[in-house]
């Protein structure tokens, strides 16, 4: 496993292999619920050539473009996607040409952090993810989604899925994975779903644990701030966070968390919170800025995100880590491609 102290130059080496040209053979995906561009970045980290982005949200839309500018991206409601289209935007002839189809569903229904809502019309977005499944007939698909799928009432939901994944013709697995043992400096467990069309004879399996968990300290080395970085991210002290901060109450009695130098950061979502809650710096008393957040959810620095300092956090709270992403992708790469 690499050492604790080389995160950074890890990250700088992963977006180098990112900007290397791809090999007319290299492995093909399509990104569905694409974001601002968190798992393309990791499948581009790991040699893949994205043929299409598709992502509903305009901020995350104008960030993802800027980003990958080689990408076709398609702008809209997933459910106004035929396969046609799908395949015509991608440049693939027939179904079953796609290596990998991935997608993260927005999660926000099944997350721990909400109210956890079984009919919140949002668990329902998978449905159009197996649509296109079903249509283009990738040989592998990678989903991802919170922990908060398989825990309490959400199992049933969870079983649901997973008949569904199996009825579209994949042998299908599902792990609750953490971030931090995939080179991401963050504590962000999920729960990813990896399908093998049937007809390929190939068991689907994840990564195994590849790294010590990297530490705040250890993603904020010789990192690069202004003031213009550091203004927004100072908060106003109210008598709550001043008696956090202090120490004079449990940190669990108010929503404002302290990250931990020696450690890996908490889980960054998608909400940067408001006067009494959210994450805060390990010794500063301001939230983190968006150069911070950005090493913490293994963004190169370089990465640009589009938009105010709310829009910039939830863009990356709302990410798959790349260098998590890069791992799975590796692996489906090397065991199952």
């Amino acid at each position: 496993m690499p050492k604790r102290n080389n995160y950074i130059k890890i990250l700088e080496e992963s977006w180098s292999a990112h900007l290397v040209p791809r090999k007319p053979a290299a492995p093909t995906v399509i990104s569905t619920f694409a974001g601002c561009g968190g798992s393309s970045l990791g499948y581009s980290m790991a040699g893949f050539k994205e043929l299409l982005a598709v992502e509903i949200d305009q901020n995350a839309v104008e960030t993802f473009k800027f980003n990958f500018q080689s990408v076709p991206v398609y702008h809209g409601d997933i459910a106004q996607l035929s396969v046609s289209r799908c395949l015509e935007l991608g440049g693939l002839i027939q179904p079953g040409q796609l290596d990998v189809l991935d997608g993260s569903p927005p999660c926000q229904g099944f997350s721990t952090a909400g109210k956890r809502e079984i009919s919140d019309n949002r668990n329902l977005l998978f449905r159009q993810y197996v649509r296109l499944l079903r249509g283009l007939q990738p040989k592998v698909f990678i989903m991802e989604n919170v922990s908060g799928m398989v825990k309490g009432k959400m199992k049933f939901i969870f079983a649901d899925i997973m008949r569904e994944l199996k009825s579209s013709g994949y042998d299908v697995s599902a792990r609750l994975l953490n971030a931090k043992y995939f080179y991401v400096p963050q504590s962000r467990e999920r729960i990813i779903f990896i399908g093998v069309r049937n007809d390929i004879g190939i068991k689907p399996s994840h990564p195994k644990a590849q790294n010590y968990p990297f530490t705040v300290e250890n993603a904020f080395d010789s990192i690069s701030q202004t003031e213009k970085d550091i203004l927004p991210a100072r908060l106003k002290e109210t008598w709550q966070m001043f008696r956090v901060l202090t120490g004079k109450e449990k940190k669990k009695h108010f929503g404002l968390v302290r990250i931990k130098w020696k450690k890996p950061s908490n889980t960054i979502i998608k909400s940067f919170g408001n006067t009494t809650s959210g994450t805060i710096h390990p010794f500063e008393n301001r939230r983190l800025t968006i150069p911070e957040i950005k090493r913490l959810a293994s963004f190169p620095d370089t990465f640009k995100v589009i938009g105010n300092y709310r829009q910039q956090w939830e863009r990356i709270g709302n990410s798959v880590p790349p260098l998590f992403m890069r791992s799975i992708a590796q692996h489906i790469r090397e065991k199952i491609l």
